[in-house]
């Protein structure tokens, strides 16, 4: 079994905005797949299926971006999973819009919802699936900037990059290594 987890903020207020980007992620895949997240668990709606042989569930933490971390240790805690069963996707400022990039460890560089995760996991070790979302503007605040929506002009980078995100986390759902999918995609 294994869990891609999308994070962002629950609510139409957050729904387009760059610090969604893995909800969004999250959306393609379900429609790609033809799944709906019409179920909802461990403080999160989730949609579930086979990739291959793989069960596979898509989670969406309902608890705000700060404590994500919470609804992900419970999934862990009741199918008796390991870090290594899980990905993350989430934005990633210091990656150019239209970009990602995949680790598998890491600091929280900033992020709540990283953090969130590092505290609840007890572990920096889990696979993470990082969308560039871009730097603020000249006299942008952070949250500003990670709370309002992708401008008009980079839209097709965007689309290429939760297209290529959703395509990543699918080849590791299908049973790939995490390392060999970081080969494919990086």
């Amino acid at each position: 079994m294994k869990l891609i987890v999308g994070l962002g903020n629950p609510g139409a207020k957050y729904a387009q905005t760059k610090h969604n980007i893995g909800f969004i992620t999250l959306d393609e895949i379900a429609y790609q797949k033809g799944w709906t997240f019409n179920r909802s668990n461990f403080e999160s709606v989730y949609s579930e299926g086979l990739v291959g042989t793989e069960k596979v569930i898509l989670i969406k933490p309902q608890t705000y971006m700060n404590e994500s971390g919470r609804s992900v240790r419970q999934w862990l805690d009741y199918y008796d999973l390991t870090e290594e069963d899980l990905t993350v996707v989430y934005d990633d400022m210091d990656l150019p819009v239209g970009k990602i990039r995949l680790r598998q460890k890491g600091g929280a560089g900033g992020h709540n919802g990283i953090k969130s995760l590092i505290d609840h996991l007890g572990t920096k070790h889990f696979n993470r699936l990082r969308i560039g979302v871009g730097r603020p503007y000249e006299n942008q605040s952070v949250v500003s900037h990670v709370l309002s929506p992708f401008h008009k002009s980079v839209h097709e980078d965007v689309l290429f990059s939760v297209k290529k995100a959703a395509d990543a986390a699918l080849y590791w759902a299908e049973g790939n290594t995490y390392a060999d999918t970081m080969t494919q995609f990086n």
